[in-house]
């Protein structure tokens, strides 16, 4: 019984062989890369035996064995494929391995579907915004956009878009989807509940652009997860209710929940007690003090409950970034008739966190003016400032003073005074 055809049979046998073998793909590349013109040459470095004898045998020039790099004019390398086996190399490389792609019409179309794109979310009601601007050039400039352009994936950027006007936009109210949890946005978003967990790709992109606006030219998405929530937290979205916390001490409660039950007995025995946002969602929490104080630091917490225990004043930490379960709490609170009185440590970041609290809460800064950050200032050695420069509203010469020096201050240094507060009110 006749053998079957083998699908090599087709005349060109010799060029898969080890002579050939380099060559040939050079040649590919390089038409491909140049759209099929015959220009210029192709080389080869450190060519074997069969690689010598072969461009020898194409150039009609010898060259000798102790040759480092071959060097081929693509139209000698034409010339005899269409002398030898009837077909030019343009035909010989289709033949043997399909068609030659066209990188430059496909850069061309790419480069037409990108600018389409770009045009699309520079439609945006967030287009006049520094931080979209900012982050649409990023993920062009690192290539983000051409891989979306080339996997056909660019409804990831429109549903990113949309999840950022959802989050961000200024012709919406404040935190428009506060206490809305991450499934129902990325469902509203994409119409998958999971399009925005840990790892999806929409997840980062929006991410990217939340830290952007968060923290300027320097943003980077936090690789923890705790990090990652807080940046969700930052702009109303909630990411898990539960990791969602807040620490207080002696805030009491009004109500005969079980949650109010334990903030009561907490405060009676001057326990610092953590609130998770699922607490505050299932049972609100109406705090039964007038006048709560805001830190950012748990060691301001620890020392008073420590030093001060029933004695003090109500205290709320942020630990950082308010989270969602701080933002509810105090919001209930302001909204009660409490009067908060709010501070941060002195950096760019503190400065952005109590300007946010004075906007959304009707806060009142706590020991945070220009005096105060120079009377801290001489009390030690500083840490430099970091990150892009915030405004202090309240006081406007903080954020002289701060950038004049270029020290940050935490707040763990003005404790005395603070623990003084906190006992007089």
């Amino acid at each position: 019984m006749p053998a079957e055809p083998r699908e090599e049979d087709d005349g060109y046998d010799e060029l898969r062989g080890e002579g050939w073998t380099r060559l040939l793909a050079a040649a590919r590349r390089r038409l491909e890369r140049t759209g099929g013109a015959l220009d210029g040459d192709i080389g080869l470095t450190s060519p074997s035996e069969a690689e010598r004898r072969t461009v020898i045998g194409v150039t009609g020039r010898y060259r000798p064995e102790t040759v480092k790099r071959l060097a081929v004019p693509l139209r000698d390398l034409d010339g005899y494929l269409y002398g030898r086996y009837g077909s030019g190399l343009l035909q010989t490389l289709g033949r043997l391995h399909g068609p030659l792609r066209d990188r430059p019409a496909e850069r061309a179309d790419e480069q037409a579907s990108r600018e389409q794109a770009l045009k699309a979310v520079r439609s945006s009601p967030l287009a006049g915004q520094r931080w979209f601007a900012a982050w649409l050039e990023r993920i062009a400039a690192d290539g983000t956009l051409t891989r979306l352009v080339r996997r056909g994936d660019m409804l990831l950027l429109d549903a990113a878009v949309r999840v950022l006007e959802r989050l961000t936009g200024d012709r919406l109210p404040a935190h428009p989807s506060a206490g809305l949890p991450l499934p129902v946005l990325a469902e509203w978003a994409t119409g998958d509940t999971k399009a925005l967990v840990p790892g999806a790709p929409l997840e980062h992109l929006v991410l990217r652009a939340l830290a952007q606006r968060a923290d300027g030219d320097s943003a980077v998405v936090p690789r923890e997860r705790a990090g990652r929530r807080a940046l969700w937290e930052s702009a109303g979205a909630i990411a898990d209710d539960l990791a969602s916390q807040v620490l207080v001490l002696n805030i009491g409660a009004e109500g005969d929940t079980v949650v109010c039950d334990w903030l009561r007995d907490a405060a009676d025995f001057a326990i610092p007690f953590r609130l998770t946002l699922h607490q505050l969602a299932t049972d609100p929490v109406v705090p039964a003090a007038r006048t709560i104080y805001v830190c950012e630091n748990p060691a301001v917490l620890r020392a008073a409950a420590g030093e001060l225990e029933d004695t003090c004043a109500a205290l709320v930490c942020t630990e950082g970034v308010p989270s969602a379960a701080c933002h509810r709490l105090l919001g209930d609170a302001a909204r009660a008739g409490a009067r908060l009185y709010w501070r941060a440590d002195f950096d760019w970041a503190g400065l952005r966190i109590t300007a946010h609290a004075v906007a959304r809460h009707g806060a009142h800064p706590w020991r945070m003016t220009a005096a105060d950050y120079t009377a801290a200032l001489g009390e030690g050695e500083s840490t430099p400032l970091a990150g892009p420069p915030a405004a202090s509203p309240w006081d406007p010469g903080l954020a002289l003073a701060m950038e004049a020096s270029g020290s940050a201050v935490m707040e763990e240094r003005l404790l005395p005074a603070l623990l003084s507060d906190l006992t007089q009110a």
